[in-house]
């Protein structure tokens, strides 16, 4: 793997009108996931915009992050009522809302959209299991008839579940946005056990750590990564051993100044990780 260098990149909120590069060439990155929860954002016009800016800022989209409308409470209490796709009261509007958002990835030239589809259900005979299953089928297809992957990010459901759902939707074009911390934070598995799983699936990583849920209504705690339960020189080996060569997104979901500096050592860290994961490997 060497140092990823060009594989590196951070979460980029679309605004400016699409103009919105500068916090990638801040860092000295060349990669970004370009973030809207406002789907009113979906148009031509800003398309046009962020494709032009996005070349004149040499800066390559890895993939689309898609937010959806309506209430979105992180927990584990309104988390199941209100995440994604899963709950019925939203899931018409927000499959509508994920495919203006694949048009609009398609059109800035992005080779996938991301989402959280939500607290899939574990039990696979739970009578709410087949929509779920063609609510993401409706949105896989409408991504592949455009030439996109759909790449679920990991968080409210176990691997096991996260695999028995792809393969049930059957479309071809679906794959994983692997964030570990998420994995840790709601309880849901080990990210490098996750892998023996999954790891055929993993088309993009969310470089964030976190902790274990110490309450049974709140998540684990995010944290700088390197600091918290990835253990991600093991985790970036794995992933070296498992032949990943996608992009790593580095996400603090912190602001300010200690954003900053978190982001600058991640970077770093992450260098370090992949160089250490290749000496290993060769040995």
């Amino acid at each position: 793997m060497a140092a990823l260098d060009s594989k590196i990149g951070i979460i980029n909120p679309l605004e400016n009108g699409g103009d919105c590069f500068g916090p990638v060439l801040h860092y000295a990155l060349s990669v970004c996931q370009l973030v809207s929860w406002d789907i009113s954002q979906a148009t031509e016009e800003i398309a046009f915009t962020v494709k032009a800016a996005a070349d004149k800022a040499g800066v390559r989209i890895a993939a689309m992050w898609a937010g959806v409308p309506g209430p979105q409470v992180w927990n584990f209490v309104e988390g199941p009522l209100t995440l994604g796709i899963v709950p019925q009261a939203y899931r018409a509007e927000r499959v509508a809302a994920l495919k203006r958002w694949a048009d609009f990835a398609a059109r800035i030239g992005a080779p996938a959209i991301i989402t959280h589809c939500g607290f899939i259900p574990e039990n696979m005979t739970d009578p709410e299991y087949p929509a779920v299953v063609e609510a993401i089928r409706e949105v896989a297809q409408y991504c592949l008839d455009r030439g996109l992957e759909f790449w679920l990010e990991t968080g409210q459901e176990t691997p096991v579940v996260l695999l028995r759902t792809i393969e049930r939707v059957g479309t071809g074009n679906l794959g994983l946005n692997f964030d570990p911390a998420n994995l840790i934070m709601y309880g849901k598995g080990n990210p490098i056990d996750a892998l023996d799983t999954v790891g055929d699936y993993v088309r993009n990583i969310h470089v964030k750590d976190g902790l274990y849920p110490v309450s049974g209504d709140l998540l684990g705690a995010e944290v700088r990564p390197g600091l918290g339960r990835v253990r991600f020189p093991e985790f970036v080996g794995k992933l070296t051993e498992l032949g990943f060569a996608g992009d790593w997104i580095i996400e603090r979901e912190i602001h300010g100044e200690q954003q900053e500096k978190d982001i600058r050592s991640t970077i770093a860290d992450l260098n370090r990780w992949a160089q250490a994961a290749d000496s290993k490997s060769g040995e």
